[in-house]
């Protein structure tokens, strides 16, 4: 038991931290609590266990993460954030019961690496519009699935394509595009499957260009991203590389890991040679 720490955000998630936090501490686990942006990091940089446990969303996840990059600690994960998309991707249930048995009998598996303008992620990164609904999420009232579909609706009929020049491992292209979604894992959050082929332990990001479309064709395209098979769609078009330059032509948001920030022109994207061990299924 003395050697697994708990790391909690006690603000991400639905109602259930209560409970899981009472769950942990009655079977002996160190609990910590995280107060402010890098807290969590801080902690997991410090931490004298084996096994370091991020319970939150994505972000609490990224930040955790960074803080064990280098060491010999091992990630766990208890997720219950508003879209949980690493640990969906890597197979751990969102159900807390078992999600510690993922944490008590799992096994090890070593976790790529990457970073968006010098800023580590474990999942997704991104310019465009799922970027710019990270803003409007991140700047909402509410949480949760509804919340961001309701400002993607929101969002849809203002925004406008924007045009890229893009540089994937030397390789340049022009594009004009909705969205560049940026994967280490296969999906945004909740099934969510933006680059279904994607693998966390290949070497290799995935990318996404998404095109404009019709509101109308958004059923489809949903239902495609559910199964899988949005690599398939006419309005995306997928590609693997190690390193990507993105150059647009204004500064505007990106995100990773469900943060945003403002980023510039000139986006660089990169895998990382550093790997972390995390426990899965």
């Amino acid at each position: 038991m003395k050697d697994i720490l708990f790391i909690v955000n006690p603000i991400s998630g639905k109602g259930r931290k209560q409970e899981i936090v009472r769950m942990l501490q009655d079977r002996g686990y160190e609990v910590r609590f995280t107060q402010y942006a890098g807290h969590a990091e801080e902690i997991a940089r410090a931490a004298r266990a084996r096994v370091v446990v991020a319970v939150g969303g994505d972000g609490t996840l990224n930040e955790v993460a960074r803080g064990l990059m280098g060491s010999d600690k091992i990630l766990g994960i208890l997720p219950c954030g508003s879209g949980d998309g690493l640990a969906l991707c890597l197979g751990i249930s969102r159900k807390p019961e078992k999600a510690l048995e993922v944490i008590e009998k799992g096994k090890v598996q070593d976790l790529d690496c990457a970073a968006i303008d010098g800023r580590p992620f474990f999942s997704v990164s991104g310019v465009g519009f799922d970027a710019y609904i990270s803003q409007r999420f991140a700047q909402a009232s509410s949480r949760g699935l509804r919340t961001y579909v309701r400002e993607c609706v929101k969002a849809w009929f203002g925004y406008r394509m924007q045009d890229y020049n893009l540089e994937a491992d030397g390789r340049k292209m022009t594009v004009k595009a909705l969205l560049i979604t940026v994967s280490n894992s296969d999906q945004w959050g909740n099934g969510a499957r933006i680059n279904p082929l994607a693998s966390t332990c290949d070497g290799m990001l995935d990318v996404a260009v998404v095109k404009k479309f019709a509101l109308m064709e958004l059923p489809v395209l949903a239902w495609r991203m559910l199964r899988g098979r949005i690599h398939k769609s006419r309005c995306v078009e997928t590609f693997k590389c190690r390193s990507i330059v993105i150059r647009r032509g204004a500064e505007g948001p990106a995100h990773f890991d469900g943060d945003f920030f403002q980023a510039g022109e000139t986006v660089e994207i990169s895998l990382l040679p550093q790997k972390i061990r995390v426990l899965v299924p």
